[in-house]
């Protein structure tokens, strides 16, 4: 069963990464994606309060969020403010390490330190097959929320 699912992530840093996870499904030969995509995808620029009602209502739309943690990713505070929200909707949790994907350059990043609670799975997309396996990881955290 596909699950809608928020992908958070920091944008300015990582949005070429995160765009390998977000659009794997489509590249995939099945027909039903495995998860669907409520997360915010352009970055923007209003006000505070106004970010934390666009995070809350897409949050709200969900039942699973994936942390795509990059190098500087526990940093980001809409990253943090994303977990807290998720974890105050119940949204599954899972983490899933984006360092190793190659950037533009062909090149990896250095790997970021988890901005998620210890009891929360993580993976690394490029050592645990993500590709093959995200459907899979969003099943478990949403059967464990």
């Amino acid at each position: 069963m596909a699950h809608r699912t928020f992908f958070s992530f920091h944008y300015e840093r990582d949005v070429q990464r995160a765009s390998v996870v977000r659009n794997s499904s489509q590249t995939k030969p099945s027909i039903t994606p495995e998860w669907i995509d409520a997360s915010l995808w352009e970055a923007t620029k209003p006000s505070d309060a106004a970010i934390e009602r666009l995070i809350a209502r897409a949050v709200l739309s969900t039942t699973v969020t994936a942390v795509l943690i990059g190098a500087e990713t526990s940093n980001r505070q809409w990253v943090n403010y994303e977990i807290r929200e998720s974890l105050a909707r119940g949204n599954g949790l899972l983490g899933i390490y984006i360092h190793n994907i190659l950037d533009f350059n062909r090149r990896p990043d250095r790997m970021g330190v988890n901005p998620l609670p210890t009891t929360v799975p993580t993976y690394d997309w490029v050592r645990d097959n993500g590709y093959q396996n995200l459907g899979t990881w969003v099943d478990r955290a949403y059967a464990s929320r």
